[in-house]
Order: C-alpha cells, then sequence, then structure tokens
C-alpha cells in the first residue's frame, strides 16, 4: 500500500498564500516505477475537481484554467514530495485539498486515473 499525507492548510484572507505538501511513503512504494502525482480539491457540496499535474521528472505540469498564474505545483523525487504553492488566494479558492498518485505517470486529470489518495488538508480563504 501507498500512504499520501498532506499539510499546510490553513485559514488566510483572500490574496494570502499557502504552500501545501504531500509525502508519500508505504512498504510497496519503492517498487513501483515512474509515477505520477496531482492535485485535487473538493468544496462543501461539489464534485471533487482536478487543480494541477506534475509527471514522473517535474518537467511537465498543467493546470485546471482556474488557477493558472496562481498556483505552482512542484516535486522533490528524493523525497517522495508533491507541493503547491498558492498565492493570490481567492474566497473560492476554499475547499479540501488532496494529492494524489498516478502508478502510470498519464499526465492526466481524471480522478478514476488515481489509484492513491490522501485525506486532505483543508484550505480556507476568507473574504
Amino acid at each position: 500500500q501507498v500512504q499520501l499525507v498532506e499539510s499546510g492548510g490553513g485559514l488566510v484572507q483572500a490574496g494570502g498564500s499557502l504552500n501545501l505538501s504531500c509525502t508519500a511513503s508505504g512498504r510497496a512504494f519503492n517498487s513501483y516505477g515512474d509515477y505520477g502525482m496531482a492535485w485535487f480539491r473538493q468544496a462543501p457540496g461539489k464534485e471533487r475537481e482536478f487543480v494541477a499535474v506534475i509527471s514522473w521528472r517535474g518537467v511537465d505540469t498543467y493546470y485546471a484554467e482556474f488557477v493558472k498564474g496562481r498556483f505552482t505545483i512542484s516535486k522533490a523525487n528524493a523525497k517522495n514530495s508533491l507541493y503547491l504553492q498558492m498565492t493570490d488566494l481567492k474566497p473560492e479558492d476554499t475547499a479540501l485539498y488532496y494529492c494524489a498518485l498516478d502508478l502510470l505517470d498519464r499526465h492526466t486529470t481524471r480522478r478514476l486515473h488515481y489509484a492513491y489518495w490522501g485525506q486532505g488538508t483543508q484550505v480556507t480563504v476568507s473574504s
């Protein structure tokens, strides 16, 4: 099994910044080859939606339109870690943010392609 643990969420005023982290671990984790990772989010009463994805090598990234220019996804393979730098936060960014792992590094926005998920970290942006 693979465990994903997110951290870094909190309460921030509109226009502020937060940095999220996600660390992967587990007995089976090191047996996997290249994998992709992504961030998703889910606001109350809404479906979970794609935020950003990064390839194994960290060269390829892709963002949802509503976060382009404000959020930056990055990773540190040596630390089995994924990051999301969020700036210029808006009240509509309020959600539970999840990191997810795709064992096939498909660089995909589709939830069903991600085999492992963290428990989420709450981001609340006040107006």
